[in-house]
């Protein structure tokens, strides 16, 4: 694999023109042609085998996926034991993303480790951050997590809220568009 992945989990953002950009489309044309087929089997084997080689030993073999799933690379994404990621969600992982055990993701959840610099002349470009989702975090339907931000242990998103930039405390319920800490949970 071409060092351009490297350069990206480096922290370099990676201009559209960059001569090794190809390597990007090619790594995600082939996630694509295995999601295909792991959104369209309803054989748990099948099922299995694909997730597993779209993971790969970055998956506990206790987690659970139900299907559809959505991303874009998947090398870059770690599923921890007993955590269950609801149907017609969506990962952008070339930045990584790590979700811990016991964690529990609601229907349409993105979580995006990648992103566009806001600067006019560089936007044609990618920049990426890691995404931390610790231990025995609730993520509600319909919620975003963008890149760079870690959801504490035990922490809830609700659904619909949208955490940007700033990282989630442990033991917190954060709502609203940003997202905001709205309630202390007792451990």
């Amino acid at each position: 694999m071409n060092n351009i992945f490297s350069r990206l989990l480096a922290g370099e953002t990676i201009s559209f023109f960059d001569p090794d950009y190809h390597f990007i489309h090619e790594a995600c044309a082939e996630s694509k042609k295995l999601l295909v087929r792991l959104n369209n089997t309803a054989d748990t084997t099948e099922t299995k085998q694909l997730l597993q080689e779209l993971f790969g030993n970055r998956m506990h073999e206790t987690a659970v996926i139900t299907t559809p799933i959505h991303l874009n690379y998947g090398r870059n994404l770690r599923i921890g034991a007993h955590t269950f990621i609801n149907h017609d969600c969506s990962f952008l992982d070339l930045g990584g993303i790590t979700i811990d055990e016991e964690v529990m993701i609601a229907p349409k959840v993105t979580i995006s480790s990648e992103g566009h610099p806001v600067a006019i002349a560089n936007r044609q470009s990618l920049s990426v951050a890691h995404v931390h989702i610790c231990k025995n975090v609730w993520i509600g339907a319909g919620a975003v997590i963008t890149a760079g931000v870690t959801i504490g242990e035990n922490s809830v998103v609700a659904a619909g809220a949208v955490v940007t930039k700033k990282d989630v405390p442990a033991n917190v319920v954060v709502a609203g568009v940003p997202a905001k800490i709205i309630k202390e949970l007792e451990n």
